[in-house]
């Protein structure tokens, strides 16, 4: 057997550079590059290996520095998201903390099911030196390190103690990585001495190897039994999750919508799967769902849910799907979303799923009145989002008028970045997106400090698109180091800072439980109360970007706002459009409800009054059996 003897991490380097997937005769790489930060643990072992393969360049396999390890996961995951899981970005971070670090990002990778690989590094395998800097002592045992803290949140976990250990794990990772199934975050933990040891390693383990990425195909009989419900089906209704949009099947869901007449909701993942103004088009479903969904929702007769996992934001906490009787239909590439809700399952590629039922329901339509009934409900819904967008609020503008300037001018292919507070909801009822690309919002996890970092990876997926970050002031302050990573790779990206001094939609929601916008407030400690209800804080959010190296755009109205972006669309660099809006609203009208229990008892007459709310609408909570 042919043999060249590397270090562990350069056969890692190597092994990594000869990787791709393929789908529908398409290859590209699988892994493009590596996100690191380095200290003890990786800098000898990964950082060496990474080094000589760029100065050799006996492999490509580039390196970008990222400046916090939790912000790099997240432009790994971005970039994932943005290429439908079909390359993912490795991350490797130095042993103890920069290793653990990664684990928000891992929790989000696998709650949003994207693809990345983690590569933290680990103690010595030998243990020579026991204990030795930042590691943990487990008297439960020798074995147990930090990043034993990854199994949870991992789809695959190997510790490769051994050299040799990196084959099949190495083969093992990639295999999780490129199925649509199983796919998350994938992580190698790696020991510092072993990945500076050296070992002969098979020539073979080096080849260039593609990963098919198939399209599972539907089971016939599933598909008559669904087609089945489908036909007996008055009042259907699509709900189009974010495996439709990594199947790429948002053409023949346009089409099947338009030959059916079957009305179709999104999820956030699912958004722009169908056009805003696709005639079938009825926006976000859910608890921040738009009024024309939900109404379809409380009438279905049957939901034909395509590549979602219901999540109970989808669901309204059990509450929105309201016929007695409501049936389900779920096509999904995973089982385990297929029969969620006792539905008929259709395990099956969205793309080939969507043909079989196009197909077994070849001129069948829904009657005239649903058709009526459905143009009257996105009527009636397209004047709340205008109301929304004019809703001439001040002194400082609402922040629905914020999201009215975007959707003027921001072109159909930008893609705009969002993750947590009071946005995601306003944007699934008022974002118009036309390509599902363009609406970027990580609401499986909704993990704040997401956006900024997003924003680099989707930039760096897709540079062709204008990629604007909307982040608010809570999230910024969480994480706003990759704004320096931004200027670093020469990434031009647009970042909407929307500052409102305070958690506009936990305090929204702990005003309607009870809680009063207790701690919700960027507020100096007042010496009377004792509470953080005093002054506002004097932050200067807008100078701290500028000492990140962006430029900064200051608005102070919705017009000068709307100046701000056409002049940010139009610069070459990383640039910040800092806007203050209200703290208090107003935001789009509710037409869903989001199960967050109440106090049972309490002092306060808020929590009592809020309890009583709650436990009516509790009432409408079901399991649909």
């Amino acid at each position: 057997m042919n043999t060249v003897r590397l270090t562990t991490a350069q056969a890692l380097v190597r092994f990594l550079a000869n990787q791709y997937s393929e789908r529908d005769g398409r290859e590209q790489r699988l892994v493009p590059g590596v996100w690191g930060i380095f200290g003890h643990g990786n800098v000898a072992g990964l950082g060496q290996a990474l080094l000589q393969a760029a100065l050799t360049g006996e492999a490509d396999l580039p390196y970008h520095l990222a400046r916090n390890e939790q912000g790099m996961v997240h432009a790994a995951v971005a970039y994932a998201k943005m290429r439908d899981r079909l390359s993912a970005f490795a991350c490797t971070a130095s042993t103890g903390p920069g290793s653990t670090n990664m684990i928000t990002g891992a929790a989000l990778a696998t709650t949003n099911r994207l693809p990345v690989l983690l590569l933290p590094s680990d103690m010595f395998a030998t243990r020579a030196a026991d204990p030795v800097l930042q590691q943990l002592e487990d008297g439960r045992g020798g074995d147990v390190t930090v990043n034993d803290a990854f199994r949870s949140v991992s789809r695959y976990f190997d510790r490769v103690s051994r050299p040799e250990q990196l084959v099949p794990a190495a083969l093992a990772a990639m295999r999780v990585l490129t199925d649509p199934v199983e796919t998350g975050a994938v992580t190698l933990a790696l020991p510092q001495d072993v990945q500076a040891e050296a070992y002969d390693w098979p020539v073979e383990f080096f080849r260039r190897r593609v990963w098919h990425v198939g399209r599972p195909v539907p089971e016939p009989r599933a598909v008559e039994r669904a087609a089945r419900l489908l036909r007996g089906a008055r009042r259907p209704l699509v709900v189009a999750g974010g495996g439709t949009v990594y199947s790429g099947a948002q053409e023949r869901l346009r089409a099947f919508a338009a030959a059916t007449g079957i009305p179709v909701a999104d999820t956030h993942a699912g958004k722009g799967a169908v056009p805003w103004d696709h005639p079938c088009a009825v926006g976000g479903i859910g608890s921040t769902g738009s009024l024309a969904a939900n109404e379809l929702a409380r009438e279905a007769d049957v939901v034909l849910g395509i590549g979602t996992r219901y999540s109970d934001f989808t669901t309204a906490s059990h509450t929105v799907f309201g016929d007695p009787g409501v049936a389900f239909v779920n096509l999904n590439v995973a089982r385990l979303d297929a029969v969620k809700h006792a539905a008929e399952p259709l395990v099956a590629d969205a793309l080939l799923g969507i043909d079989a039922l196009a197909d077994a329901l070849a001129g069948r339509q829904v009657e005239e009145a649903y058709r009526r009934r459905t143009r009257e409900l996105i009527d009636r819904t397209r004047e709340i989002e205008d109301r929304c967008f004019a809703v001439g609020h001040g002194p400082l503008p609402a922040q629905t008028e914020i999201l009215g300037v975007l959707n003027d001018v921001l072109d159909d292919r930008d893609v705009v970045i969002n993750a947590a507070g009071s946005m995601p909801g306003d944007l699934q009822q008022l974002w118009r997106a036309r390509d599902p690309k363009a609406y970027h919002v990580e609401y499986a996890y909704s993990c704040m400090g997401y956006e900024v970092a997003a924003g680099v990876g989707a930039k760096m997926a897709d540079p062709s698109r204008e990629v604007v970050v909307l982040v608010g002031d809570g999230s910024y302050l969480m994480m706003a180091q990759e704004i320096v990573t931004m200027v670093s790779e020469g990434l031009k990206v647009i970042v909407v800072l929307v500052q409102n001094h305070g958690f506009a939609s936990i305090g929204s929601l702990s005003e309607a439980l009870g809680s009063q916008r207790f701690g919700t407030r960027y507020r100096f400690r007042d010496e009377r109360s004792g509470l953080l209800d005093g002054g506002v804080l004097p932050v200067d959010l807008a100078a701290n970007a500028a000492s990140l190296g962006a430029d900064v755009l200051h608005a102070d109205s919705v017009a000068t706002f709307r100046e701000a972006v056409v002049k940010a669309r139009a610069a070459d660099r990383t640039t910040v459009v800092h806007v203050e809006t209200d703290l208090y609203g107003p935001n789009p009208p509710a037409h869903g409800w989001w199960d967050v229990p109440v106090s049972e008892v309490s002092a306060l007459d808020s929590t009592r009054a809020a309890y009583r709310t709650y436990a009516a609408r509790k009432r409408a909570q079901r399991h649909y059996l």
